[in-house]
């Protein structure tokens, strides 16, 4: 009886944790123009924008976050610095959380 007591209470913290950073909800509503470049399903609309597809929400959101401290240089940095200006973390997390659930959901 224990035995399954704590497996289920794994399976439980493990769906918790899969959720921490945002919610995906949110994020779909706070990413208006982000979906003009990338999508509403991370698969960008022109080949010059990187597709946020099959990405991880840890490395959507920390990718974000080197773009508004500027961070990450190219030719594309100052534009998405520009976009991501206003957003603060919960924002950024919010969208990375609809980007993955969004690539996860397209894919089953």
């Amino acid at each position: 009886m224990i035995k399954w007591i704590l497996i289920a209470l794994l399976c439980a913290s493990n769906t918790t944790y899969a959720n921490t950073l945002g919610d995906p909800v949110k994020g779909k509503l706070k990413a208006p123009s982000c979906i003009f470049c990338h999508g509403e399903t991370g698969k960008a609309m022109n080949s010059s924008y990187p597709n946020l597809d099959m990405q991880n929400e840890m490395y959507l959101y920390s990718s974000m976050k080197s773009y508004q401290n500027d961070e990450r240089k190219g030719p594309l940095a100052q534009m998405m610095k520009a976009q991501l200006q206003r957003l603060n973390d919960q924002d950024l997390k919010d969208i990375a959380a609809f980007y993955a659930s969004a690539s996860n959901n397209e894919n089953k």
